[in-house]
């Protein structure tokens, strides 16, 4: 009984249940159906209302462009209104232009028929003046009886030979003027420049001796078994000489740099007292370090007291180095700074480059500053090293040209030859034996006259230079071409000479009454020459 109730009241609650879901499902369906209304009334006036604001925002736009296009409407009319007005005014230009040359062609068209005129009356007056010229030109032949070819012939005959002979007087007279007056002005200019030159020379020699405190110094020197003499010139590279002298040593070297260590070493070694191998190495090192400073400072203090400036560091060791090296007793340091000043007077008085005339003229013999084992000639060593630093041209040349291995490009390179040769020439400024000096010239000469045809020889230039004079009629200029080449290797062969020697063969076929006559006239023959390098 009691299940059964159950049941019915399970039943009955699952229907009213299903009764009730219904209700609830029914309810929400409601619901949902009454919000989708309200959803689709908000969307229908959103959508109304973007309308509204799209159609606004669409009229707003269109007044816009619509004002923007009146603005630029507005201001093309300005602007062809502008332009109508400029081509009214060039319009007007045009018009006024163009009556002004209506007038001036009127004007034109009237100068033309005057001158038309004009040169009809000109026309009409030559030809009276051609008549009248015709008429007295027959007068003056009947009264001369020449007709006009010959009258003219005569004329010019007459006007060219007086025309000749006075430009010849004047070139004469200008020719003797000019030539004393450039003797003159070049004695003056030399003066002037020689002048202002003062050098003092300190003459050396390939010995140098070195003082000793006693005769005991001279043992120690040679060292037991001539260990230290021998050690010591190895580490100097100079030939010592211990002999009877009293008190002194004796150095010999052909390099005057070599010669100074030695010295500065010795004399260093005697002060302390202490002749080693050992000791010998480190005085020597340290004496090459002091003549390395006082090659630096010579070229310093040259460099300075010249005012010449940007020298590659190389190039003024080189020419420090002068500072050792001798010619015929001649400091060529002392020498070649005589030369710059020499080149930069006469270039002052010339009126030339001065700074580069000292350049060259410091320069010139700077291949005497390369070592004796070298090969070449000072001059050709010069220009190697001169080029190799990038000298100046004319600086390269004045090398080459100061002994006449090439032709000067420049007036600078003849002044730098010029001073080279006072320098060198002057009294005092070289040491030799007269003996000596007089062998050599005479031997020179003596080579040259041993050739046919060789009428007289003259050695100048301190041996420097041998003039030959020919007989012409033995020899032709092509025979003279050769002797000159052929004295020049003799001289080669034969001899021992530093530096070159230019050899000039002079044949002139002129006729004169005497020797001394033909030699007076000598700037004036054929030369032929020839150089050698001994």
């Amino acid at each position: 009984m009691d299940i059964s109730i159950i049941a019915i009241g399970f039943v009955a609650g699952l229907i009213i249940g299903g009764i009730v879901l219904k209700l609830i499902e029914k309810q929400k369906q409601k619901n949902v159906e009454i919000n989708a209304g309200k959803v689709i009334e908000e969307a229908e006036r959103n959508a109304k209302k973007i309308e509204k604001e799209a159609n606004l925002r669409a009229k707003e736009r269109i007044q816009q462009e619509r004002a923007q296009l009146q603005r630029q409407m507005k201001q093309r009319e300005q602007d062809i209104s502008r332009n109508e007005e400029q081509i009214r005014r060039k319009n007007k230009e045009f018009r006024r232009l163009e009556n002004d040359l209506r007038d001036g062609q009127s004007a034109l068209n009237k100068k033309q028929r005057q001158l038309e005129q004009l040169q009809n009356k000109i026309q009409a007056r030559e030809s009276e003046v051609e008549e009248l010229v015709e008429k007295q030109v027959r007068r003056l032949e009947e009264v001369s009886g020449l007709n006009r070819e010959e009258a003219v012939k005569r004329l010019k005959d007459v006007l060219i030979n007086k025309a000749k002979s006075d430009a010849a007087q004047t070139l004469i007279d200008l020719r003797n003027e000019i030539k004393d007056r450039s003797k003159w002005e070049g004695k003056e200019i030399m003066a002037h420049a020689i002048e202002r030159m003062a050098t003092d020379y300190t003459m050396e020699s390939t010995l140098v001796t070195v003082s000793l405190p006693s005769d005991n110094w001279k043992g120690l020197i040679i060292g037991r078994e001539g260990r230290n003499i021998k050690a010591f010139e190895a580490a100097t590279g100079v030939k010592v000489i211990v002999d009877d002298t009293p008190e002194t040593v004796v150095m010999s070297s052909f390099d005057p740099v070599k010669r100074e260590v030695a010295r500065l070493a010795m004399e260093a070694l005697i002060k302390k007292k202490n002749i080693h191998p050992k000791a010998i190495d480190s005085e020597v090192a340290r004496a090459q370090k002091v003549v390395d400073e006082n090659i630096r400072k010579a070229a310093d203090e040259t460099l300075r007291e010249l005012n010449i400036k940007n020298v590659h560091p190389q190039l003024r060791t080189y020419l420090g180095r002068l500072k050792y090296r001798t010619s015929y007793g001649q400091n060529i340091l002392q020498h070649s700074k005589e030369v710059a000043w020499l080149s930069g007077n006469l270039a002052a008085e010339l009126g030339l480059n001065v700074q580069l005339a000292r350049r060259a003229g410091l320069f010139h013999d700077i291949g005497k500053a390369e070592s004796n084992d070298s090969e070449g000639s000072h001059v050709t060593i010069g220009v190697e090293i001169t080029t190799r630093f990038k000298e100046h041209p004319v600086v390269i040349n004045a090398v080459l040209a100061h002994h006449e291995e090439a032709e000067p490009i420049s007036p600078i390179s003849v002044l730098v030859t010029a001073a080279d040769r006072i320098s060198g020439a002057r009294p005092g400024a070289r040491r030799e034996s007269l003996e000596a000096y007089t062998q050599r010239i005479t031997k020179l000469e003596e080579m040259a006259n041993s050739f046919e045809g060789v009428a007289k020889t003259y050695a100048l230039s301190a041996g420097r230079e041998v003039r030959v004079i020919v007989l012409p009629e033995k020899l032709t200029d092509q025979e003279a071409d050769i002797l000159s080449a052929d004295i020049a290797q003799k001289i080669k062969d034969n001899m021992e000479y530093p530096g070159q020697i230019k050899v000039t063969v002079i044949r002139h076929l002129a006729t004169y009454s005497s020797t001394d006559e033909f030699l007076s006239n000598n700037n004036k023959n054929n030369n032929k020459r020839g150089k050698v390098a001994v």
